[in-house]
């Protein structure tokens, strides 16, 4: 009897003003962040996404008396625009929560790269404030962790473990798995955490294929999907996407709505298909084998490791410059400079710099607000130039 373990990332990153490198190390107060286009973008996605997907799965909880179960990982970045821009929206989160059907799942608070740093201590800070901020929301502790964009190794997994989950989120790549399904519950071979593989090509029927045309599977509607599943193998199906595919990658006029809408009562039609939160899936089922990660995998791009973010030598020379300066920033003990520092470790940055063509390149111009990778590079670098001059 498998079951449908919906998963959805919700994130927003601090998009980053135009910096001159004639602004560097002038003094001025001119803010690093783009406040008025953070918050156009946050409005137009929470109208389009956030609010009428909120209210959408909350009548579906009801409608099937919380057989259709879901979880969210919500980003610290998230939040805060919440917090500041609409309220409403993260009171939508709490509806949803107090219903018993969603679950919460603890990620780093920044959505970044802190645990590709050599020193551990920097991903361990950023995951305890994840971890205040769901108490302070929430009141629940989460037993399963998602690190930002699903990278995982070994190292990870070990870590994760040692600060007391039970569960952590990665993709089903067969770089891990080789012959064996993503639609099971694994270990690493370095602790007994357990974990959940995403199943990327049914993700990525709804995440990324469902408005192309082009795609033999379109149109994807509800009653096919549902089949899909029943006809699986395994005891989990890991549908893990980010929360922003529904009215905002795909919109509303693409019938992504009327999908969701129709999709759990399809799949309960089938007797052997039930809904699971991520903590139910690490309850209830057991693992079936050992995978083994030397080297980090994420669940994005066509290579599914860190590539988005480290594969040119722009990204490399920024992620070297930001990690070296970590530790000067922290000697400050200066709230005000941690929290830009920490603020200028969110992936996105990084990933708007990455040079790759074919599909991946066309889904990395989508997310960025630069004209090409070039001129996010230099913004970016000027910044961290800028910042270095604030510290001496």
């Amino acid at each position: 009897m498998p079951s449908i373990c919906f998963y959805f990332e919700v994130h927003q990153p601090m998009r980053l003003n135009k910096f001159s490198v004639f602004n560097i190390g002038n003094k001025s107060d001119y803010s690093y962040f783009n406040k008025q286009l953070n918050k156009d973008i946050f409005l137009k996605v929470a109208r389009k996404c956030y609010l009428p997907t909120n209210n959408l799965l909350l009548d579906l909880i009801h409608k099937y008396d919380g057989k259709f179960r879901i979880s969210f990982s919500l980003t610290g970045t998230f939040v805060e625009f919440c917090e500041q821009f609409i309220p409403e929206v993260i009171d939508s989160f709490k509806e949803l929560f107090k219903t018993g059907a969603v679950d919460m799942i603890e990620e780093t608070y920044y959505h970044s790269l802190s645990s590709l740093y050599d020193d551990m201590d920097e991903f361990e800070d950023q995951v305890k404030m994840h971890r205040q901020m769901i108490k302070r929301l929430f009141n629940y502790k989460p037993k399963v962790f998602r690190n930002t964009e699903a990278i995982y190794d070994n190292r990870i997994a070990k870590k994760v473990a040692e600060m007391g989950y039970k569960g952590i989120i990665t993709e089903g790549t067969e770089k891990i798995l080789q012959w064996r399904s993503a639609n099971y519950l694994y270990k690493p071979i370095t602790t007994d955490l357990k974990v959940l593989l995403r199943n990327y090509t049914l993700s990525d029927d709804v995440g990324f294929r469902f408005s192309a045309k082009m795609w033999p599977g379109h149109p994807l509607t509800a009653d096919k999907y549902a089949s899909w599943m029943a006809k699986s193998q395994g005891d989990l199906i890991n549908l893990f996407m980010d929360y922003e595919t529904f009215g905002e990658h795909h919109w509303t006029e693409t019938g992504i709505f009327d999908f969701l809408e129709h999709f759990p009562g399809e799949a309960l039609k089938h007797d052997h298909l039930d809904f699971v939160t991520v903590r139910e899936a690490i309850e209830r089922y057991e693992t079936v084998g050992e995978i083994d990660v030397p080297w980090a995998i994420s669940w994005a791009d066509a290579d599914r490791d860190v590539s988005t973010w480290l594969g040119n030598d722009m990204q490399i020379a920024c992620f070297n410059e930001l990690k070296n300066i970590g530790k000067k920033i922290k000697e400050t003990g200066d709230p005000e400079l941690i929290n830009t520092w920490r603020r200028l470790q969110t992936s996105d940055h990084l990933y708007y710099v990455s040079t790759k063509g074919l599909e991946d390149g066309d889904v990395h111009k989508y997310f960025s607000p630069y004209d090409g990778p070039y001129d996010g590079f230099i913004n970016y670098m000027n910044i961290l130039q800028d910042f270095k001059h604030k510290l001496y």
